[in-house]
């Protein structure tokens, strides 16, 4: 778990890798050995109540500090379902950062918990995932988050009933610069 001071310069961290692009700028990452795990990451951009880029890894694939300063700018250059960030939005921008723990399969009849795990499901067609956060942002009851992470990865709704299909649960430790430190 990271201390408050970590939490903010990650935060940090994010901002000035996307303001750094703005000006051609090069950002150093910190050399905090809390950073250096290699975990999961997404970073999510919000201007108000609207979402403007969220993109990350779903496993560890490079430092925590890596993998934010990446994810940044891949949500606010990247997203495809958004046009680039621009340097005027920027200053509209919330960032949230979600660090995920290990993946682990479910049991088919296990149901996630709300508030507490996300869900990312395998299936030959297709994966997706959807972090903790989004279940309680839209008031999903369990059933409702396995059919959704089914949609969000281009499957049927109950797809996650398949046999082919894995369904991992985890937790993420999420903070915002909406949250008051």
């Amino acid at each position: 778990m990271l201390t408050l001071e970590q939490k903010k310069e990650l935060l940090s961290l994010a901002r000035n890798a996307i303001s750094a692009r703005f000006k051609h700028q090069s950002v150093f990452l910190p050399e905090d050995p809390a950073f250096s795990p290699k975990r999961g990451v997404f970073v999510s951009l919000h201007i108000g109540d609207n979402l403007r880029g969220c993109i990350g890894y779903i496993k560890g694939y490079k430092s925590i500090a890596e993998s934010v300063k990446e994810m940044a700018e891949a949500a606010a250059f990247q997203d495809p379902r958004f046009p680039p960030l621009t340097e005027k939005e920027l200053e509209k921008v919330t960032i949230e950062i979600s660090i995920l723990s290990e993946l682990i399969p479910m049991q088919k009849n296990e149901l996630p918990v709300i508030g507490k795990d996300g869900l990312y499901i395998q299936h030959p067609y297709g994966s997706g995932l959807l972090l903790p956060q989004v279940a309680v942002e839209y008031n999903w009851q369990p059933e409702t988050f396995l059919r959704e992470v089914c949609r969000k990865a281009g499957l049927p709704p109950n797809a996650y009933l398949d046999p082919a299909s894995v369904v991992y649960r985890f937790t993420a430790d999420v903070f915002s610069e909406a949250d008051t430190f």
